[in-house]
């Protein structure tokens, strides 16, 4: 479980690709203190660690993972925003992200304003019920609040701290970014679903 406060931002290595699977090498602040097995956030995708060397740690994504998130457009380069678990006994700053990412959106709108940046994003209509105004929503692991939502679309506001310690200052219109909806949110709308059963 994580809480969507980015901690670093990593870049990425190395890629190798083997069959349908593709594995990361990616270089971060953090990499040295993590370890094998641990479950760690890599741009909102909960991902195990599987190797490290020095101040380097691998990470495996397979199949569907690939094709679920945006991990599929990374390059030796790419910049990734990472978080370690939640801890328990700390406080929650962001709200409870779990890793797993719904669906990809695509950045349609940037505007940059006085103090802060503008983003609008695009999703797939079915996931309609699950982003409200006001509410939280997850972009390439990121907490934030989504508002002006519509049924395909929403923006969120990001404050200078945000776009200066994460990837969003890399995110340009056209974009591919991964997004999870808020948990509570997802579990109250199953509920309303199964009830017209």
């Amino acid at each position: 479980m994580f809480t969507g406060i980015i901690e670093t931002v990593g870049k990425v290595t190395d890629i190798i690709s083997k069959g349908s699977n593709k594995s990361f090498w990616i270089e971060s602040s953090l990499s040295s203190l993590f370890a094998i097995d641990q479950s760690v956030c890599h741009d909102g995708v909960c991902l195990t660690i599987e190797e490290i060397k020095g101040i380097q740690h691998k990470v495996t994504a397979i199949d569907e993972t690939l094709k679920k998130t945006s991990l599929e457009n990374w390059s030796n380069g790419s910049l990734v925003n990472i978080e370690r678990s939640l801890l328990m006994n700390g406080r929650l700053d962001g709200h409870l992200v779990q890793g797993h990412i719904d669906t990809t959106g695509t950045s349609i709108g940037i505007k940059k304003k006085e103090g802060s940046s503008e983003y609008e994003f695009e999703f797939p209509k079915k996931f309609a019920a699950s982003v409200i105004e006001k509410g939280s929503i997850c972009i390439n692991g990121i907490s934030l609040t989504a508002f002006d939502v519509k049924k395909k679309s929403f923006k969120v506001a990001i404050i200078p701290y945000t776009f200066e310690h994460t990837n969003i200052k890399e995110v340009k219109k056209g974009d591919t970014v991964n997004l999870e909806f808020d948990l509570m949110g997802k579990y109250l709308s199953r509920y309303v679903d199964l009830q017209k059963i």
